[in-house]
C-alpha cells in the first residue's frame, strides 16, 4: 500500500467506504467548474458509481490521486495526486488537488501538494504541470507557494473561465 506522510496528512489510497466524501466535493464544486466534473441532473456520478472508481484504484506504479487523511482526526478532507497529463506533455504529469470547503484556508492543499512534489522529484520526474481556471484563486496561491510558474499557455473559454497551463521543473 503507498502511504505518503506530512505534519499532518496521510496521503494514502482510497477506500471503498469513503466513496460518500469524494461524492461530497463533486456536490460543493464551484458552478463555474464545467458540467462534465459536476453531479449531472440525472444524479450522476452516484456514490455507488464512487465506489466503482475506488475499486477500480490508481495504475500500478502512478501515485494517481490519493486521499487526504487528516492524521489528528482520521477524516479524509479531499485528494492531492498526480495524473496523466492530457495536454501533450508526455511523461510530465499534472498535479491535481482538491479539499472540501470545511478543509479550505488551513494549509493542506499546500502541505499535501509539496509531499506530492517530493514523491515526483525522488520518482525521476523533471516537471509537472497543473491547469486551473483564471478565476480560481486559491488554487493560484497554492500552486505558487509550491513552486508553480506560468507557462504563458491558456486556453480560452467564456463560459467557465479560462484554463492557464502552470509548470514547475523539480
Amino acid at each position: 500500500m503507498f502511504v505518503l506522510e506530512t505534519d499532518r496528512l496521510l496521503l494514502r489510497p482510497w477506500r471503498v467506504s469513503e466513496a460518500a466524501v469524494q461524492h461530497e466535493m463533486w456536490t460543493e464544486r464551484d458552478p463555474r467548474v464545467p458540467p462534465h466534473r459536476r453531479i449531472r441532473a440525472d444524479g450522476h456520478p452516484t456514490v455507488e458509481d464512487v465506489e466503482g472508481w475506488i475499486r477500480d484504484g490508481a495504475p500500478p506504479g502512478s501515485l494517481g490521486l490519493p486521499a487526504l487523511e487528516g492524521k489528528a482526526t482520521g477524516d479524509v478532507i479531499g485528494y492531492c495526486g498526480l495524473m496523466a497529463n492530457k495536454h501533450g506533455q508526455e511523461d510530465e504529469p499534472e498535479l491535481a488537488y482538491e479539499l472540501l470547503r470545511r478543509a479550505w484556508g488551513q494549509g493542506y492543499a499546500t502541505e499535501a501538494a509539496g509531499a506530492v512534489l517530493g514523491w515526483a522529484r525522488e520518482s525521476g520526474y523533471r516537471r509537472l504541470w497543473a491547469t486551473v481556471r483564471d478565476w480560481n484563486v486559491a488554487s493560484l496561491r497554492v500552486l505558487a507557494k509550491v513552486g508553480f510558474v506560468e507557462s504563458g499557455r491558456v486556453e480560452k473559454d467564456a463560459v467557465h473561465g479560462d484554463s492557464l497551463f502552470l509548470t514547475t521543473e523539480l
